[in-house]
């Protein structure tokens, strides 16, 4: 089995690659990425194309507000690294697995080339996605184009066109149902974690800590977080946000503003744990998403987790035993699950130790790569994903 993987920026795919260059399976990955930070994720230099020229809108995130404002480079970002991509795929591909919205040309390019082509969805269908984004953005007052149009219609055709669409998560996988999506279509296999990166240090200090990893914005949900952590105004208690922070949150951080309340990132992705083992538990109240990766990556690191139905943590966390899972939008449920494990320090030690080998037994990028391969070897049986 030859396996290719194209994926503008890193994601998970850098993972699967690991996985299946492990299994023998690897041909090749095409990623935007220099090759020096590839081969940190250990994928072996001669298995690498880099296409580097395609990270320059990275530097378009330093520019200027009022130019970002006038030009939305998103889709054109996408379309003009999928169609390099598409020029490296080799013809003797089996597989083709393409990161959504950055695939098109390629995988139309790979099924000329007789392969089977699967899409990576990290996040809900699109259109859910779209829709409860506006939803939110409404519901604070600000109106933005949080998906570019083209951007739509090409996931759109890419979900029509592959030959599977592959997602980590019950939740994504309830969103493609309701669009049409055949079951046929999907393969579900949820991420995994880093046990080698992430597993907990001593904590330096008696503080109640909450921790919140990733992009502050309004769909990772902050601005509930902000409220629920302010509204219960808990002695010796923290709230630490880590990673970068959007013009949209700022409103919420100076409304909300506390000493207790505090902005530390962002980090590299491999110095994360130190700051997890700091915390006391993990809150992510996202609007959507498909599996966030921060999840297993805090239970690693022995913190219970508060997360939304949306997050797709209900594929790892079972509610009650390695924390909770509340319903989105709800900054009683928040203020109720933050303070149970505040008022619980024993509760608290103990489901982080359930979380933490929850996902030791299950959920690691070796257990992922696995499953990914049985289904690849189904698929090329003309079995069919699972």
């Amino acid at each position: 089995m030859k396996v290719t993987v194209s994926v503008k920026g890193r994601f998970w795919l850098f993972y699967l690659a690991r996985e299946l260059q492990r299994h023998g399976y690897l041909h090749r990955i095409i990623t935007s990425y220099p090759v020096f930070e590839t081969v940190k994720y250990g994928v072996e230099h001669d298995k690498i194309k880099s296409l580097l020229v395609h990270e320059g809108d990275r530097m378009w995130r330093r520019a200027p507000r009022f130019l970002q404002s006038r030009f939305n480079p998103q889709w054109l970002s996408s379309e003009l690294f999928d169609v390099h991509a598409s020029h490296q795929i080799l013809e003797d591909t089996d597989i083709f697995v393409g990161l959504s919205s950055s695939s098109l040309h390629s995988l139309r390019r790979a099924k000329r080339y007789g392969a089977k082509t699967i899409v990576e969805r990290g996040s809900t269908h699109m259109l859910h996605q779209r829709d409860v984004l506006l939803e939110e953005y409404a519901r604070v007052g600000l109106t933005s184009q949080v998906v570019h149009a083209k951007i739509v219609e090409k996931e759109l055709a890419e979900y029509a066109e592959a030959d599977y669409v592959s997602i980590p998560s019950q939740f994504v996988k309830r969103t493609f149902l309701e669009r049409g999506v055949s079951e046929d279509k999907l393969i579900h296999v949820p991420y995994g974690v880093d046990l080698a990166h992430f597993h907990p240090i001593p904590k330096q200090d008696d503080v109640f800590r909450v921790v919140f990893c990733g992009t502050s914005s309004l769909q990772k949900g902050v601005h509930y977080l902000l409220q629920a952590f302010s509204e219960l105004e808990l002695p010796r208690a923290e709230l630490w946000l880590i990673g970068n922070m959007t013009d949209e949150i700022q409103p919420f951080l100076a409304k909300f503003s506390s000493a207790a309340v505090l902005h530390k990132g962002p980090f590299p992705e491999f110095e994360l744990h130190k700051y997890y083992s700091q915390g006391s538990v993990f809150c992510l109240a996202s609007i959507q998403e498909g599996l966030a990766m921060v999840l297993p990556q805090a239970m690693a690191c022995g913190l219970p987790v508060i997360c939304t139905t949306n997050t797709g943590g209900e594929d790892m966390v079972r509610h009650a035993q390695d924390g909770f899972v509340v319903p989105i939008r709800d900054v009683e449920a928040l203020k109720e699950k933050i303070l149970f494990f505040y008022e619980n320090p024993e509760a608290c030690v103990e489901m982080g130790i359930a979380a933490q080998q929850r996902v030791k037994s299950g959920f690691t990028w070796t257990e992922y790569g696995d499953k990914m391969v049985a289904q690849y070897e189904r698929i090329l049986e003309g079995k069919g994903g699972l």
